[in-house]
């Protein structure tokens, strides 16, 4: 979720943009010249994670990038955002509140253990636990009994939630607390991955060196330098590595990490920073990716921070409607990114263009009598936290360049030296006054970009926005009958938070990225993550 696909959180500001064996999926170990990587094996750059690798505890790009390697889920989605079965034979159900998942046989762990329904059973229960604090958690609160392993207050209750059953070796019984019509579509999430019993005897060291189920095993992980994994030879999914293995390589600047690329020694780079976007394509020819993406760049106020404590909307749709969105994406984002016109993403189901209100429109002039009318700022300044890694520093000079003088309000950039650091912030409420937000779709429904990032408590909205209304219209939706009824609910919900601004949306989001000459078959989905296991070395 985070860095999008969290979603989630996405790191980078023009992002594509997650068993411990010693194996090496089979080649010699040899490296290949100059790359510090085995032969067979491709790379990719990405970041520290900012947590364990465990499924329930990664909601931000750099972890799910290493996660998705190395767990199958349920269901995915095609490149054009429709569902498919992946580690499920079938889902079903007749009334949205009782799903049966029967799972495909054959499949076991990296470690050689068999994966049955009890291994999902008891790995979201863990998820859910209260006492285990993972990020995730709030993921499994559709499922019956989720209150009473995760209370409000206090211990829980029990350690199994009520409505989750595992009936026989491969069929998973899901009882919900009540219809939820896009259930379905959640199971494509990390969250809701299986485990190992090793993982529940372990968990701290399993964290370190996990072990899944997907189509790459663990090999290493050097922190703040790589994390590599090898090809599985058991993998029974249809999506079986062309490649053998990956080294996900960690850079302290993009610009490290074209040069990199460029000279041959990493092969997929998921973000060009904005020094090298006039150049890339000349650079790289038709090894350069551009294409647009599910995800949207926001700002988003922290409401417990003295600038934003207690604010009236009005000063936030005053903020929105300083920012030159055309000219800053077509000059200092050069074309790369399209002004946003809603809190959604063009591509996914339910994505509106028009909300029925002129928030977006760049006006100096009612973007002064808005603040006004809206009480002001406090202290008339704010500060915009942002990872100093992920080539934000451009945008962010821009943005609060225009705040300042179109409204008035001082307006600084609050650099963190990479995305651990900036989500370690959010996480602890320490945000001076907003963060730059960037959300991905963890599955292709416009539900997914308000239930995770706008509802009181969820646990992606860090600004801690907190609106009973508009937790009202997202229950609506969630109660709906149907998923068609679901998402013209979340569509009403949408036009509301216009008028209470959680957020403000900046712009869409595009790939710009590219390969080296050391690959071929290199290409994003509708997320903007690369399908690593297609990648072919040459």
């Amino acid at each position: 979720m985070r860095g999008a696909k969290s979603a989630k959180w996405v790191a980078g500001a023009i992002v594509v943009a997650l068993s411990a064996t010693a194996c090496n999926g089979g080649g010699d170990g040899k490296s290949s010249s100059g790359s510090g990587k085995p032969e067979g094996y491709v790379s990719v750059d990405v970041g520290e994670p900012q947590n364990p690798l465990y499924p329930t505890d990664t909601n931000e790009t750099l972890g799910h990038n290493v996660i998705t390697a190395l767990y199958s889920p349920l269901v995915n989605f095609d490149d054009k955002g429709k569902i498919r079965n992946v580690a499920a034979e079938s889902i079903t159900t007749e009334d949205s509140k009782t799903w049966t998942i029967k799972l495909k046989a054959g499949w076991t762990f990296h470690n050689g253990e068999k994966v049955t329904a009890q291994s999902y059973v008891d790995a979201w229960n863990w998820g859910a636990n209260i006492k285990n604090n993972q990020k995730n958690g709030l993921w499994f609160n559709d499922i019956k009994g989720y209150t009473d392993v995760h209370p409000e207050k206090g211990d829980p209750k029990s350690d199994k939630m009520s409505g989750l059953v595992a009936k026989d070796e491969l069929t998973l019984s899901v009882e919900l607390e009540h219809a939820v019509p896009y259930f379905q579509y959640k199971l494509g999430y990390v969250p809701f991955m299986p485990q190992p019993k090793a993982f529940f005897q372990d968990p701290k060291g399993f964290g370190q060196k996990p072990v899944g189920q997907g189509p790459y095993k663990f090999e290493k992980w050097d922190h703040k330098k790589l994390i590599q994994v090898a090809a599985f030879d058991g993998y029974k999914g249809e999506d079986k590595p062309k490649n053998k293995g990956i080294q996900f390589k960690q850079y302290s600047t993009v610009e490290a990490a074209y040069q990199d690329l460029v000279s041959g020694n990493l092969d997929m780079i998921r973000q060009i920073g904005p020094k090298d976007l006039p150049k890339y394509k000349a650079d790289l020819g038709d090894r350069a990716i551009d294409q647009p993406y599910a995800a949207v760049q926001s700002l988003v106020p922290a409401f417990y921070s003295e600038p934003f404590k207690n604010v009236d909307p009005k000063v936030i749709q005053g903020l929105s409607k300083a920012i030159d969105r055309e000219t800053i994406t077509k000059t200092v984002l050069h074309g790369t990114r399209s002004p946003a016109t809603s809190f959604t993403a063009p591509g996914v189901e339910g994505n509106q263009s028009d909300l029925g209100v002129d928030i977006f429109k760049f006006d100096p002039q009612k973007a002064k009598e808005l603040i006004k009318e809206g009480g002001g700022v406090p202290g008339n300044k704010i500060w915009i936290q942002f990872n100093g890694d992920g080539g934000h520093k451009e945008w962010v000079t821009a943005v609060c360049e225009n705040i300042r003088q179109n409204t008035g309000v001082e307006c600084l950039a609050d650099p963190k030296p990479d995305f651990q650091a900036d989500l370690d912030l959010r996480d602890q409420n320490k945000v001076k006054a907003m963060y730059r937000g960037g959300w991905v779709a963890d599955y292709p429904l416009n539900v997914n970009f308000m239930r995770e990032l706008y509802r009181s408590g969820a646990e992606a909205n860090s600004g801690r926005f907190s609106d009973k209304n508009i937790d009202e219209l997202f229950d609506k939706g969630d109660n709906a009958k149907t998923l068609e009824e679901s998402v013209k609910l979340y569509q009403e919900a949408e036009k509301a938070m216009a008028q209470k601004m959680p957020a403000i949306p900046l712009w869409n989001y595009r790939i710009n990225g590219g390969h080296s000459k050391n690959v071929t078959n290199v290409k994003a989905d509708y997320r903007g993550d690369y399908v690593l296991t297609d990648v072919t070395p040459k």
